[in-house]
């Protein structure tokens, strides 16, 4: 099915969210949650109601990346429902925009009024350490293109959605002050987020130049689904995990296990994070 058709791209999503309210008898979650690389354990404080497979849904694609699930969770947490994509899709996969959004615009038709979103990023920030947490307080799209591109369609959103504020800043707050409570105020920073198309990494003078332009984290995803959910009227709290250093100084080449150890030893906080924030909704 052509997704730049709006008529077939309308069906395809319809289609999808039919599938799963057939499947999960009606299950209409208030809160969608997008979890990146290495972060899929927040589904362990899930009181989990059902559990579909991305590839028995109509028209989701398929997740080629080794550390996302390719789930999608439905249940409870913190006493609110909740739809959780356990892994997500990128535009380095070779999918396109409309593709990488796709999953955040079924869950509006189920019925989400927010959006929470996490990734793993590099640390640009040098006042960052390994496995801190980032709240998303802006970002800077850097991708080739955006998942508005084409024709518009208007049961979703509005031609020229504003992103004056991208990230909620009720939901900001809602999680600074969560952060306090968990005694995790000393790991929890805000910054901006660079999305960048990937699946390479930076070079030293990108990092440098990345710094410059006013980026604290780097990383490949987010950007699209934060559009997508504007677009669509959701208010968006995003964390990333700092996964890497990555300011003059402390740059040395990646090592993708030393990438998921460090989303291993942050998870925990971020998924006390998330359930506190959901609990408070």
């Amino acid at each position: 099915m052509s997704f730049s058709d709006p008529a077939n791209a309308l069906g395809a999503l319809h289609a999808a969210a039919a599938y799963i309210r057939q499947r999960s008898g009606g299950f209409r979650p208030d809160t969608g949650i997008v979890l990146g690389t290495g972060l899929g354990g927040l589904v362990r404080e899930v009181e989990i109601a059902h559990v579909l497979d991305y590839a028995d849904i109509p028209h989701f694609p398929l997740s080629t990346v080794e550390s996302h699930a390719g789930r999608l969770v439905l249940g409870a947490l913190g006493g609110r429902r909740v739809a959780v994509l356990q892994g997500r899709f990128h535009y380095y996969e070779g999918y396109s925009m409309a593709q990488v959004v796709f999953p955040v615009r079924v869950l509006k038709l189920l019925g989400v009024q927010q959006l929470l979103v996490s990734n793993a990023a590099g640390g640009l920030n040098p006042d960052f350490r390994l496995a801190d947490l980032m709240l998303i307080d802006d970002h800077l799209n850097l991708l080739p293109t955006n998942p508005l591109v084409g024709p518009n369609l208007d049961e979703l959103g509005p031609r020229f959605p504003d992103m004056f504020a991208p990230y909620d800043a009720g939901l900001l707050a809602r999680a600074e002050a969560a952060a306090g409570a968990l005694g995790q105020a000393g790991t929890t920073r805000r910054g901006v987020y660079a999305a960048l198309p990937g699946p390479m990494l930076e070079t030293p003078a990108e990092y440098r130049y990345l710094r410059l332009i006013g980026a604290d984290a780097v990383g490949m995803s987010t950007v699209p689904e934060v559009i997508a959910a504007r677009h669509l009227g959701l208010p968006v709290l995003a964390a990333s995990v700092i996964t890497d250093l990555c300011a003059p100084g402390r740059l040395k080449p990646v090592v993708l296990a030393d990438i998921f150890a460090a989303a291993a030893q942050a998870e925990p906080r971020l998924t006390a994070l998330l359930r506190a924030v959901v609990a408070g909704l």
